[in-house]
């Protein structure tokens, strides 16, 4: 699976008092990026949770905070999905500043797909896997 890429602008409500990126707004970018992946490969998580009736939470996340971003920088928040069994995919996370080659933050994140009535959890839908290039159903397909 290929390395997806989001562009991000740090704006005043991004930051704190000083003009740096407040931890917690990294994690927002994070999830952008995860979404725009997802909306990248033709799915929409409003339209999911509608049909096939499926969810994605955050289960686990392990962030590093490496340098900080400023107001006004243009970071560049990457996504790598990782095959993680039949119901959760993990993804490795980076925030880039510019055609800086070192990383501001890394996050690993593991997300699970769960019934949107329930909350219980579920498969990942067929054609989700499918455009993963996983195995309808199962396990991921080794390497």
């Amino acid at each position: 699976m290929s390395v997806f890429g989001w562009p991000v602008r740090v704006y005043w409500e991004d930051t704190d008092g000083g003009g740096i990126v407040y931890y917690a707004n990294y994690l927002r970018f994070l999830e952008r990026s995860r979404t725009e992946w997802l909306r990248s490969l033709g799915f929409s998580q409003q339209e999911m949770a509608r049909e096939p009736g499926v969810l994605f939470m955050v289960v686990n996340l392990s962030v590093d905070y490496r340098r900080p971003a400023r107001l006004d920088d243009e970071l560049l928040v990457t996504c790598e999905p990782r095959a993680d069994g039949a119901v959760c995919m993990g993804f490795a996370q980076r925030i880039l500043r510019g055609a800086e080659p070192a990383s501001l933050v890394t996050a690993e994140v593991r997300v699970a797909c769960v019934d949107a009535r329930t909350l219980r959890p579920t498969k990942l839908p067929d054609p989700l896997r499918l455009a993963l290039n996983l195995p309808l159903g199962g396990a991921p397909r080794p390497s």
